[in-house]
């Protein structure tokens, strides 16, 4: 049995971010892209019922976001999830939570970057490069945030997303006015299994809980703002997909089916002259809210992987509380130029990258949950819904099936630097 040692972090840290600036980042790396293109397929796979696969994962959500913030907020450190699964499976089991994260979560950054060109460049038009362009154009202003530090990034996501809110409030009460009841029915044209289809789609929309814990350290006084912040989030998340999925279908109906922009034809419905302009602007702040929340989170867990021996030293500069860790954030920009790279070579084709990035998430969470369990007062409400949670991820590491083949591949490096070290130490 592993015994945690180390002495607990202090319930008030030299964080500069409070509550406000802890909300934003939160909403931005949950609600995500997802609210570009979600609504509309899992109405196309569901119809109406899609609004029961929205309130399903939401409630299926709940659990999961309290566990991480309960961790979060009784050990906020750079390592995030990683330093959880040190603290309560070793350093081994910590390894491969970091690397899941840094090397594989990491390879959804260029997907984002994507997605927001390509609805972006779909509206005003351009060729297949302008869309490699304009996706290179969004990752900058986050890196540059980021390297000048989480005060400023954390006031630059703190407007971002509240511009990104104000748009959803705009799109829904433009559109809201043109839905048709009639649109409701039949209920469920696909059946229960098109039910549980959507909501593996929405599985992606409401995922991310654990990328802030890699900040938590840059709150102030993180036991108050993770569990308020994470609230706040969880509601303002899932009140946004709810309604968006509720006038998706409205308005929309079949007809959901025949875009790959749904909120294109959202805004066109009642106000055709606005509507590319306003998806344009929706497109660039999602796409900027969500890689600045990543990219922030990527820096600081590299650094702390660096502090703990499992990156190169040099990297490790910035990963206490209040530290940039511009040399961290070097090495993310490094894979983030490389992973998109190959994305341009597979001809720009989304789902491999996406599929690797939803299953290492999947497998850091399954570490992370059991982490939690054994870290966690026992039968305090956390302990509780790090239980329930350690349950729902394991339905979804079944479902993950072959494409946990990257983790495993990951989780092999983690184990064979623990071989090389365990070699170097015997006599």
């Amino acid at each position: 049995m592993i015994v945690d040692t180390t002495p607990q972090a202090p319930a008030a840290t030299h964080g500069s971010l409070g509550l406000l600036q802890a909300s934003a980042l939160y909403i931005a790396a949950v609600l995500g892209t997802g609210i570009l293109v979600l609504p509309g397929l899992a109405a196309t796979t569901a119809g109406p019922a899609s609004i029961l696969a929205v309130l399903a994962v939401f409630l299926l959500s709940i659990p999961l976001a309290g566990t991480f913030a309960a961790l979060a907020a009784r050990h906020p450190d750079s390592g995030g999830v990683a330093t959880y699964v040190r603290r309560a499976l070793g350093p081994t089991a910590a390894r491969m939570a970091g690397y899941w994260f840094f090397f594989g979560v990491c390879v959804g950054t260029p997907v984002v970057a994507t997605l927001g060109a390509s609805y972006v460049v779909s509206i005003f038009g351009g060729e297949r490069w302008v869309v490699v362009v304009v996706a290179i154009l969004l990752l900058v202003p986050p890196f540059c945030s980021n390297a000048f530090g989480l005060r400023v990034s954390g006031t630059v996501q703190l407007v971002l997303t509240g511009a990104l809110v104000a748009i959803v409030v705009f799109v829904l009460a433009l559109a809201a006015p043109a839905g048709d009841a009639a649109n409701f029915e039949p209920f469920l044209p696909h059946g229960w299994q098109g039910v549980g289809a959507a909501i593996s789609l929405f599985v992606w929309a409401f995922a991310g809980w654990e990328a802030v814990t890699h900040i938590a350290g840059e709150f102030r006084n993180p036991r108050r703002t993770i569990p308020l912040a994470t609230a706040i989030a969880v509601v303002a998340v899932g009140a946004a997909y709810l309604a968006l999925q509720v006038v998706t279908v409205a308005v929309l109906g079949d007809r959901a089916s025949e875009t790959a922009v749904p909120l294109v034809a959202l805004v066109a419905t009642t106000a055709p002259g606005i509507g590319p302009a306003v998806v344009a602007v929706i497109a660039a702040v999602v796409a900027l809210g969500v890689l600045n929340a990543y990219l922030g989170a990527f820096a600081k867990l590299g650094a702390a992987l660096a502090r703990d021996g499992d990156l190169p030293r040099w990297f490790a500069t910035g990963a206490e509380a209040g530290g940039i860790p511009r040399r961290s954030l070097v090495l993310v920009g490094g894979l983030v130029a490389a992973y998109l790279a190959a994305l341009v070579l597979n001809g720009l084709d989304l789902t491999p990258f996406i599929l690797i990035h939803t299953t290492c998430m999947v497998a850091v969470y399954a570490l992370g949950t059991i982490a939690a369990v054994r870290l966690l007062d026992r039968w305090s409400v956390g302990w509780w819904l790090a239980v329930v949670s350690v349950v729902l991820v394991a339905g979804l590491v079944v479902l993950a099936g072959p494409n946990l083949l990257v983790p495993a591949v990951l989780a092999a490096a983690a184990l064979s630097v623990t071989l090389v070290r365990t070699r170097k130490a015997t006599p």
